[in-house]
């Protein structure tokens, strides 16, 4: 089993209500795992957000922490709902509905990975699901939403950045589509996840990067967007996916040579974002 549900830097001194969170960048395979897969050491990594965090890791230097998952998605994915089960992969789960994620193989413990890969050759018990709710996806979203807790107590709101990548695949194909091909695409599940205002902030300091941002196409935000962004509470959650080709190299899952100017540009970005402030924030309360 993966070692850690999560790994959490705080800042020396809080001092900014956003909180950063990449819950698809877990790279933890042990082998208890693997050998259980169809897949080899370099497939199974093929639907992870590599080295995302290590983009935002410099989070904490701006007032603001940095949540990052153990485990991988592979293994449990913490974008999508507890209950997102998939009969097709899990003995004694009965079909509810239609759910497009878990039709596809892309529920709360994945089927497949990029490309629809098979990772078992077989079905997974009911415990076994359970096992990995109960020690890996809870204890994140547990930590997660206490971190967003403690900004709303502190500055009266918070606001979740949820950390992701995308294919470049799935940029070149809005482009295709006949829009822009985006580097940056922001989710906040069209208007409901947060305060416009705060979207219009982030977005332009992207733009200010130089960098092509759209919103809400191809990801509009998952389960966290749509979970924790309760703007009417004062929680806003936005989903930041960010073209891998920029700073990777795809098919070899590695750095590329611009790794490290992107990693600087971006840090700049992320200062700027970690100076968010909701405009109808409540006032605090005198001590």
């Amino acid at each position: 089993m993966p070692k850690s549900a999560y790994h959490l830097y705080r800042p020396e001194t809080l001092s900014s209500p956003v909180v950063f969170a990449s819950p698809h960048s877990g790279r933890d395979y042990p082998w208890s795992f693997l050998r259980h897969t169809v897949l080899d050491q370099h497939a199974i990594r093929s639907s992870e957000d590599a080295y995302v965090d290590r983009l935002f890791d410099c989070a904490p230097d701006f007032g603001a922490p940095f949540l990052k998952a153990g485990a991988p998605r592979a293994f449990v994915d913490l974008n999508r709902a507890s209950d997102e089960m998939d009969p097709a992969l899990i003995e004694g789960v009965r079909r509810v509905g239609h759910n497009p994620r878990v039709a596809s193989g892309l529920g709360v413990v994945p089927r497949v990975v990029a490309n629809g890969r098979s990772i078992y050759r077989g079905k997974l018990p009911l415990a076994e699901a359970e096992r990995r709710l109960d020690g890996y996806w809870r204890p994140y979203h547990s930590r997660l939403q206490q971190l967003l807790d403690e900004a709303k107590m502190g500055f009266g709101h918070a606001v979740l950045i949820d950390c992701h990548s995308m294919p470049h695949e799935a940029a070149e194909g809005a482009a295709r589509s006949g829009g822009v091909r985006p580097e940056i695409v922001l989710g906040d599940r069209f208007g409901a996840s947060a305060d416009p205002a705060l979207v219009d902030r982030i977005e332009a300091a992207f733009c200010a990067a130089g960098l092509v941002v759209v919103r809400n196409t191809p990801f509009a935000g998952a389960y966290i967007a749509q979970h924790y962004g309760r703007p009417s509470r004062h929680q806003h959650a936005i989903q930041i996916e960010i073209d891998r080709a920029i700073y990777m190299d795809e098919r070899e899952i590695r750095p590329n040579a611009n790794f490290h100017a992107f990693r600087k540009l971006l840090r700049g970005v992320i200062a700027e974002i970690a100076t968010l402030r909701a405009e109808n924030a409540p006032p605090l309360a005198a001590e």
